[in-house]
């Protein structure tokens, strides 16, 4: 064995270790889809490894057809857990290679279709999970609607309760189905965002939705630690998903993430480790927590 061969790989640089650059301009309609964007997103298809961190579980991802949600039902599922994923019914396409890839790891997976907007759905996804793997041991609440504002003049009272019901009313109906089923070593997981801490104007309705969910999960997480539940927040950056395009702003997509200390935009792959930490004993003493992947961007 020669020396080159003792020594290790080198660490890849964060900089460029995924697309660096800008993005093309492009609009899709909402919800937005994986299959028209350009670059393709990367969700860990090929890259992630797992290390049964996981094993035995059953996860519950609300939004888990695409983008953030997408990856981190790839890595759960590489990590041992069964996945059951909500979503739109019009992700149909981007819900079924989601459940194909986890497939693929021998996991079962439930697929999900409905409106989280409904407080009868957004019940009935725990009964379903429940009834498919006989225990719910992660709840990532995850699913997300935002739309970029001309001003606040404009923003319509149907917009607003249109985010406010996706993001802050659907989370607390899926949770609150969930608690009472979940037994100590169990974790729910929020996404929240940079935008709850350095709030953008033109998304000023979607950043109050995720201060609330920091809030929420701070809270939550004082309420069940005595029953052995932890709760925690991850908080996104600049992240390229099916969302970014159907926020209705081409002219920015050319900058996005070029702001950040790292230069670029992240991609979902780069969030899934947090959540795997958060959902496993790995993270047994992290509760109440809000764990920033923002390619250095403060919150």
């Amino acid at each position: 064995m020669t020396d080159s061969d003792k020594r290790p790989d080198q660490p890849k640089d964060p900089r460029d270790s995924y697309h660096s650059g800008g993005f093309p301009e492009q609009v899709q309609e909402q919800p937005g889809l994986t299959a028209p964007m350009e670059p393709k997103p990367d969700h860990g298809e090929e890259s992630y490894e797992g290390s049964n961190a996981l094993a035995g579980k059953a996860a519950l991802i609300t939004g888990g057809d695409s983008g953030i949600g997408k990856a981190v039902a790839i890595a759960f599922a590489r990590e041992g857990a069964d996945v059951a994923i909500s979503y739109l019914p019009e992700e149909e396409a981007d819900a079924q290679d989601t459940a194909a890839w986890v497939r693929k790891t021998g996991q079962r997976v439930l697929l999900l279709p409905g409106d989280g907007r409904s407080e009868e759905f957004s019940t009935s996804i725990v009964n379903d999970a429940l009834a498919e793997f006989g225990r719910l041991d992660v709840v990532v609440l995850n699913a997300a609607y935002q739309k970029n504002r001309d001003s606040f003049e404009t923003l319509s009272t149907g917009e607003f309760d249109r985010v406010f019901k996706t993001n802050l009313y659907s989370l607390l109906w899926t949770a609150r189905a969930a608690v009472p089923h979940l037994k100590a070593g169990a974790s729910i997981i929020t996404t929240a965002s940079i935008q709850a801490f350095n709030p953008s104007p033109g998304l000023i309705d979607y950043a109050m939705t995720k201060g609330a969910q920091v809030a929420f999960t701070k809270a939550l997480a004082q309420e069940l630690g005595p029953r052995g539940i932890r709760v925690n927040a991850v908080a996104p950056g600049p992240i390229w998903t099916p969302l970014i395009p159907a926020t209705e702003w081409p002219e920015k997509l050319p900058k996005f993430g070029q702001d950040t200390p790292l230069g670029r935009a992240g991609q979902p792959a780069e969030l899934a480790a947090a959540y795997v930490l958060l959902a496993s004993d790995h993270g047994s003493y992290i509760s109440g927590a809000v764990l920033p992947v923002t390619g250095g961007k403060g919150l």
